[in-house]
């Protein structure tokens, strides 16, 4: 069934004037309201005006050193004022954003630059060791982040400039964040300036509030901008013109610290936080006296702890689901139907105003209602395209529609319940894990066989990476030898966290490995097999 959404709640009418790309973000507020802060960081303010300046600054030296439009600029550091800065310099250049995941190995980020053909890289001196110890090359301009001679000088080197270089269009390439995959190796997913936009802009034509944005706010980013949620929940705040209060990290005692002290308004964040915000000790409602909204997404939530949640933060509460691939969120669970005890609960959402859902069998037919399918998305903010990687992006974006690999169905009233994954990934506290990795990473050791990797429930973290290994003849590495031997090859949040060792892969007649039997070991009977 292609569902449309009814809108069901209203909020304030169209303002008149709307930014469609973040030149024109910049731009509007550092004219409309200069002095309000842009961004919080660990005591720093960036004002909208000085967010305008900075960005202006980067624009005019990226194009100094030789950048063009199309040209790929990748960031490798932890969350501040500096990373939104390099972000609307790549806006006024029409160069796009290639954000690097810190917690990845110097072979995995290497990757990622050489995959994109990154020609300048910004880097925290926190990370430079993962750059000199990158197999492949680096990018031809290394700029360090951070240092009194580094980054400030590059950028006052060329002076103020209030006009942007380009003046990009909403389909303009800004960003190309990058997933893991099926083959092991990550996909570069290239987003232009209206996946940042045409969510919230569609919801504000149809008069719907699910997530809203209100003069005032102070939002907190928990998710990483190295994540599209935490790229997107930070651009849906500039383009409103609230302050974003960025944590370099996610730590649960300074998050609430940070929404008490600061009266955050609304927050971003994936369930793990929530659970690890509500166990802090001598945590209370009153921590969260300011919350008027909280969205969260990333991975499925526990009905349990989504109760808990909306007891102890006493708000709003929007649950949001998407793909990097749909530019982040197009099913939303609303503040309105998270009632204790529905069915509901359970739920992934409806479709924003302007988005559709289907779901296919096998042979791409539509399901009715209630049919267990494949989910496929349509919606404004998709993708442009996997980077240099035509066959796989028409694998996923077919007529419009983005297969997202997970199982579900829609109900009789348009709301979408995720059952299982078609796809193999695992959510581990909200980072997307594929087996292909780590099983391709293991089996380089020269004690292991095979290996076949699966996701298993876990309390706290959603999932956790299971090994299933058999041992090469006359050999037996130990947990702590596979350990030591991984720690090197992949970021921390791949490793497995359990070892098991088997006698023999289970395969079909055919060969293929039937992983979905070595999986349902840990999930039973569940419902849902997604944690």
């Amino acid at each position: 069934m292609d569902v449309s959404p009814a809108p069901r709640e209203t909020g304030p009418a169209p303002a008149a004037a709307r930014p469609r790309t973040l030149v024109e973000t910049a731009r509007l507020h550092a004219e409309r309201q200069p002095d309000t802060p842009a961004v919080l960081c660990e005591g720093r303010t960036l004002t909208y005006a000085g967010l305008h300046r900075e960005s202006n600054r980067i624009a005019h030296a990226l194009t100094a050193a030789g950048l063009r439009p199309g040209d790929r600029i990748a960031y490798l550091g932890k969350e501040s004022e500096h990373y939104y800065e390099v972000l609307f310099g790549c806006a006024k250049t029409g160069t796009v954003l290639v954000p690097v995941n810190w917690r990845l190995t110097a072979p995995e980020a290497g990757h990622i630059l050489q995959d994109s053909a990154t020609r300048l890289l910004f880097v925290e001196e926190e990370f430079r060791h993962i750059v000199d110890a990158m197999p492949t090359e680096p990018p031809e301009t290394v700029v360090a982040l951070g240092t009194d001679d580094g980054f400030p000088a590059w950028k006052a080197a060329h002076g103020d400039h209030d006009a942007a270089v380009v003046e990009p269009t909403p389909d303009t390439p800004i960003a190309q964040l990058y997933t893991s995959g099926t083959t092991g190796l990550p996909k570069g997913v290239v987003l232009a300036h209206r996946s940042f936009f045409a969510i919230a802009t569609a919801m504000a034509e149809a008069r719907v509030d699910w997530i809203d944005w209100r003069p005032g706010d102070k939002a907190l980013i928990g998710i990483p901008g190295f994540h599209v949620g935490g790229l997107w929940w930070a651009t849906q705040n500039f383009n409103a013109g609230t302050t974003v209060v960025a944590l370099r990290t996610f730590a649960a005692r300074q998050a609430v610290d940070l929404i008490r002290d600061l009266g955050i308004t609304t927050a971003c964040v994936v369930p793990a936080m929530l659970r690890m915000m509500l166990a802090e000790p001598g945590v209370t409602a009153e921590d969260f006296r300011s919350l008027r909204k909280t969205v969260y997404g990333g991975s499925p939530i526990s009905e349990a702890l989504l109760t808990e949640s909306l007891a102890v933060l006493d708000c709003a509460f929007a649950q949001i689901y998407g793909l990097t691939e749909t530019g982040n969120t197009a099913i939303c669970l609303p503040p309105a139907a998270h009632a204790p005890g529905t069915l509901l609960m359970q739920a992934a959402g409806r479709p924003y105003p302007g988005v559709r859902v289907k779901v296919i069998d096998d042979n791409g037919r539509e399901l009715p209602p209630g049919a267990v399918g494949e989910v496929c998305l349509a919606t404004p903010a998709r993708m442009v395209e996997y980077w240099g990687l035509p066959d796989k992006t028409a694998e996923t974006l077919v007529d419009g529609w983005i297969h997202t690999g997970d199982a579900g169905y829609v109900d009789p009233d348009g709301y979408l319940f995720i059952r299982d994954r078609i796809k193999d990934a695992i959510l581990v506290a909200g980072e997307n894990v594929y087996p292909a990795e780590i099983e391709n990473a293991l089996e380089h050791h020269p004690g292991i066989a095979e290996a076949v990797i699966v996701g298993a429930p876990d309390p706290r973290w959603g999932e956790y990476v299971h090994a299933f290994v058999v041992p090469a003849e006359g050999d037996r590495p130990s947990p702590r030898d596979l350990h030591t031997f991984l720690v090197a090859r992949l970021a921390a949040f791949k490793l497995p966290a359990r070892y098991e060792f088997i006698d023999r892969v289970p395969r079909n007649p055919s060969g293929k490995i039937l992983r979905r039997e070595l999986r349902d070991r840990f999930w039973g009977d569940a419902e849902r097999k997604v944690n």
